[in-house]
């Protein structure tokens, strides 16, 4: 049995009347899906409410839910209809939904295993921030395999976050998210004909972009199940780094920026100077000449965290992948 973190009491009295709105998507999750909901029953923060949109399940997913709800109440759990539309829409339409009121929102993952003290510890970090501003927490996160055996961790980056990193590089899963209601505010004006790559990279551009404030936790928070119906991989080994600029190389990278930019116009009144700014660059980059090209994009000042992410984008701009 894999060891937990030890929990602590909450530091802050704020902290335990915030309002949790957890955001789970299933489709099909029976297999490690009790496990996820039970660790969101022993969170040190009880303030929460959990909101599930299944995306047309099959399997026993939605008797589990029910389950749970009738563990819970209706009033503490709520069960939706997904859009169909893959996972990112299904969360968007959480976050789109008006009914769901709460200081803070939590993307979840069905399964995955939070930490017991994960929403304490990211609620303390955003409350340090204020209100008022744009501000999401994320934070690295433990490998397990199907049983549940610790298999590694998600690669710690150390450079500063950034919109100019955001514009390429997606900083960490969305399973690891916490947002302000300025935050969930931004994400929500999306229109939902917008093409999103992923929600955690939309997250990222979007609250970077403007003025907002992005948390980046090195300590993980959560256990992130490595499986065969993984959608999006944890990006930890060397061959799924691999993988990555291989994408880069065939033309994958470059429709995502196009996609991305693309959304990112339809937000562009959100966005601050800077970022438009750079928006601006980084497009004539991707369109100039091999010279001009570089020069463009070291006036944006865009990076990768890693070196071999950096050597990656080196090696893309220099093809015309962006």
């Amino acid at each position: 049995m894999r060891p937990t973190p030890v929990s602590h009491k909450p530091t802050l009295r704020t902290e335990e009347r915030s309002r949790v709105a957890i955001l789970l998507t299933t489709y099909n999750g029976e297999k490690y899906l009790r496990e996820q909901l039970d660790s969101i029953s022993r969170q040190t923060h009880r303030n929460w409410k959990l909101y599930v949109s299944d995306d047309g399940s099959t399997d026993a997913t939605l008797d589990i839910l029910a389950q749970f709800q009738a563990k819970h109440g209706a009033d503490r759990v709520r069960l939706l209809h997904g859009p169909r539309k893959g996972f990112a829409q299904n969360f968007l339409s959480l976050v789109r939904n008006p009914s769901i009121q709460a200081d803070y929102f939590a993307f979840c993952d069905q399964d995955d295993v939070w930490f017991e003290n994960k929403l304490e510890r990211s609620l303390v970090r955003l409350q340090a921030l204020g209100e008022c501003v744009p501000a999401v927490y994320c934070s690295r996160t433990r490998l397990v395999d199907e049983k549940g055996r610790i298999i590694g961790y998600s690669p710690r980056f150390k450079r500063a976050p950034s919109f100019r990193n955001a514009l390429v590089q997606s900083l960490a899963g969305a399973n690891t998210m916490l947002l302000n209601q300025p935050a969930r505010a931004l994400l929500a004006r999306i229109p939902a004909t917008a093409p999103v790559v992923s929600h955690d990279w939309l997250c990222y551009l979007v609250v970077s972009g403007s003025s907002g404030e992005v948390i980046y936790d090195a300590k993980p928070s959560l256990d992130y199940r490595q499986h065969g119906g993984n959608l999006i991989g944890s990006n930890s080994s060397w061959r799924d780094r691999l993988v990555r600029i291989r994408r880069m190389f065939s033309g994958t990278f470059r429709q995502w920026n196009q996609d991305n930019l693309f959304t990112l116009r339809q937000c562009a009144d959100s966005l601050d100077e800077r970022s438009r700014q750079t928006i601006v660059l980084f497009e004539r980059a991707r369109q100039a000449s091999l010279l001009r090209r570089f020069c463009l994009l070291r006036k944006a000042g865009v990076y990768r965290q890693t070196a071999l992410g950096t050597v990656g984008l080196i090696l893309a701009a220099s093809i015309g992948r962006l």
